[in-house]
């Protein structure tokens, strides 16, 4: 999936529709003259319905047609017929998608089941013939209920990337470069800072032809969680994923307080992300000789505690199945029984 394909953040402008008018109508065959009221009711009007799809990973359908109606219910008619219902229209979205007021902004759903449907609009109830509205004192009525009007909103779409595997870390630490060689994924590489500006997504191939999924996060900078740069919209994908990859190149100034900023960051964006599983992994360790690598190791040890680290090289190839062991028993771990 290439980077501009990738959209998740769409406004979207629906409407239900207008429920069908009940029908004014009075029997009349050739020997009943003066038949009673026999009126139908008007059908509803369609519903606007979104459905989770798990073979959708984007927004991207609703890029360019933004606007979407329901049928309007069909009116009643004699002998009692009812009009026809509306067609509902269905939005297809991926899971991991939060719904949202367009004008308030207020969380209203979120979509995180196959084809789980949530009503967003509801169609105008059609209103009643005349039929139900004789009685004793009044046989003939002449009047029938309009159908209630459909319902207008503007609605934001927000996808929030569901991988098993999320990838975190600054700028140019080597995420991308990781996800293009453990995976078929072909994000754009580069040696300058933000390089990645949309999630991009990978099936990483495991033994005996499993696979998880992997999500390459833009990199966050300092300060993201107050929004600095585009660190919201960054952040809200890591919200999803099962296990949290803490990528940190061996050649930057200080390991242990680039982890640490990384770590300040999600905590005060979410402080539910810490619970997450995570590993750290020292990219570009091909850079490093043993003695080097010992060193790094006895600083991080006291800071991590009972977190896993590793060293790695996606250019050199080193350490890359060791990686994918480690994210594959960490996924799976408490899904699996022990035998």
């Amino acid at each position: 999936m290439t980077e501009g394909n990738f959209v998740d953040y769409v406004k979207v402008f629906l409407s239900s529709g207008n429920g069908g008018k009940g029908s004014v109508h009075l029997h009349r065959e050739k020997f009943i003259t003066k038949g009673g009221p026999d009126g139908g009711d008007g059908g509803r009007g369609g519903h606007i319905i979104l459905k989770g799809n798990k073979n959708l990973w984007t927004l991207i359908h609703y890029k360019f047609k933004k606007h979407f109606s329901a049928e309007h219910g069909g009116h009643g008619s004699k002998n009692r017929s009812f009009g026809k219902d509306g067609q509902d229209v269905y939005l297809e979205v991926p899971l991991g998608t939060v719904v949202k007021d367009g004008e308030t902004g207020e969380t209203l759903y979120e979509i995180t089941e196959h084809e789980q449907e949530i009503i967003v609009l509801k169609g105008g109830k059609g209103g009643l013939g005349n039929w139900h509205f004789r009685s004793a004192t009044n046989q003939t009525p002449r009047y029938a209920q309009p159908g209630m009007e459909g319902l207008e909103a503007s609605f934001t779409l927000e996808l929030k990337v569901l991988a098993d595997v999320g990838l975190v870390g600054f700028p140019n630490a080597g995420k991308s470069t990781l996800l293009s060689v453990i995976t078929a994924a072909k994000p754009k590489i580069a040696s300058y800072e933000f390089t990645t500006l949309k999630p991009n997504l990978g099936i990483v191939e495991y033994r005996d032809f499993r696979s998880f999924v992997m999500a390459d996060i833009p990199g966050i900078i300092e300060g993201a969680a107050e929004g600095k740069g585009l660190g919201h919209y960054f952040l809200r994908h890591i919200e999803r994923n099962a296990t949290l990859l803490f990528l940190v190149p061996a050649d930057s100034d200080d390991i242990v307080k680039e982890y640490g900023i990384l770590l300040d960051e999600l905590r005060r964006y979410n402080p539910e992300l810490l619970d997450k599983d995570r590993l750290v992994a020292i990219s570009k360790s091909d850079m490093l000789d043993q003695e080097l690598e010992e060193e790094i190791a006895a600083q991080l040890k006291p800071v991590l505690g009972d977190i896993p680290f590793l060293f790695f090289s996606s250019v050199a190839q080193k350490g890359i199945m060791p990686l994918k062991d480690t994210l594959w028993d960490m996924i799976h771990d408490h899904k699996e029984p022990k035998v």
